[in-house]
């Protein structure tokens, strides 16, 4: 089982990094919440250390390894309480899992179905579940100090720069947000405005 892993960042992705370790790389899956933050715990040679989530994707007769990377062992605490949840396994929560683990805790706490629903993935059921078994649960991850990048100019990221090329093609708004949401929660490797483009367009083709 491997707990923990340090490389040099080789490849960066939307929700992904690939470590070089010397040897060989490894894909690492990485929450949003968590990715947000990575530039900052990695070193001015690149390398950066996590702790991981291990576990085995079974698929048909093959059995896949999959790793999911976080900054400190509250984050990953706070993961492995979310998918104790019915209906959430690892890859849900990782989809889900794209806003302050702070602030996800806090609308858990609070019974915030609205805030909950807007993580992907998570209709009012699966949002009513979730308060159900975690609240009175998570208090401590309310203290995570990960929203100071709130108070900042974010820059802007994929899905950002492609909502606002749907928009100069005329697209509603609800409709291109929809059209991004999907295709996103379908690819977990989207690395560029372009490539998302090209899938929001290849998605509308088989309607």
């Amino acid at each position: 089982m491997i707990s923990r892993i340090t490389g040099k960042v080789l490849e960066k992705g939307l929700n992904y990094l690939v470590l070089d370790l010397g040897n060989f790389c490894y894909d690492v899956l990485i929450p949003a919440c968590v990715m947000q933050r990575i530039d900052e715990l990695t070193s001015s040679e690149n390398k950066i250390s996590l702790i991981t989530y291990h576990y085995y994707q079974t698929d048909q007769a093959k059995s896949i390894p999959i790793l999911i990377g976080f900054l400190n062992q509250v984050e990953k605490d706070f993961f492995e309480i979310f998918i104790t949840v019915s209906g959430i396994g690892p890859r849900a929560a990782l989809k889900a899992l794209n806003k302050p683990i702070s602030l996800i805790a806090k609308a858990i706490d609070e019974a915030d179905l609205s805030f909950l629903k807007t993580l992907p993935g998570i209709g009012e059921q699966r949002a009513k579940e979730i308060i159900a078994k975690l609240q009175n649960k998570v208090g401590k991850f309310g203290l995570i100090q990960d929203r100071h990048e709130q108070s900042k100019q974010a820059p802007k990221n994929i899905s950002e720069e492609a909502l606002e090329v749907l928009l100069q093609l005329e697209y509603k708004r609800n409709e291109a947000t929809a059209m991004i949401k999907n295709v996103l929660e379908a690819n977990l490797r989207v690395n560029s405005t372009e490539e998302l483009l090209n899938l929001v367009y290849k998605q509308r083709r088989l309607k």
